[in-house]
């Protein structure tokens, strides 16, 4: 805002609207965060229900890009194994090294590891992360700003 006045300018005024609106956006999403939060029932029974073995599709990707595949071809031979389980209607955890071999020859016995959620949710430690001792952090760090 070079070559305003130093004190009032009506150019100023056009900047007001969209911060205040900002500002009631936020102040909502927090209201309704908190009736959700206060409202909220956690049913582990149902969680557990819900999990997919389609949903560590990303982690057999991750599994052979450690294994020096590209992730763009990882990818697609992810997506083929999907597509197996799903055309066979056999549980991708399920699918025999023989069939996952026949997809791809660099599947050996340890592709196992990547059909458990819990080593899932335990790989991804950055912070922002699923594991527990990221989301932990991101516990510690929330309590220092609000308290």
């Amino acid at each position: 805002m070079k070559g305003l006045p130093y004190c009032y300018a009506k150019d100023s005024q056009e900047s007001w609207e969209p911060m205040l609106d900002s500002v009631e956006f936020v102040s909502d999403s927090l209201g309704i965060a908190n009736g959700v939060i206060a409202t909220l029932t956690v049913r582990p029974e149902r969680m557990r229900a819900a999990l997919d073995m389609t949903m560590l599709a990303t982690d057999v990707a991750e599994w052979l890009v450690r294994k020096g595949v590209p992730f763009r071809e990882a990818h697609h031979i992810s997506g083929r194994i999907v597509a197996l389980s799903e055309n066979t209607e056999v549980s991708m955890d399920q699918l025999t090294l023989e069939q996952l071999q026949a997809i791809d020859s660099r599947f050996t016995p340890d592709i196992a590891a990547a059909f458990k959620y819990e080593s899932s949710v335990e790989a991804k430690s950055a912070p922002g992360g699923t594991s527990r001792s990221a989301v932990l952090g991101q516990i510690q760090q929330l309590r220092a700003i609000l308290c």
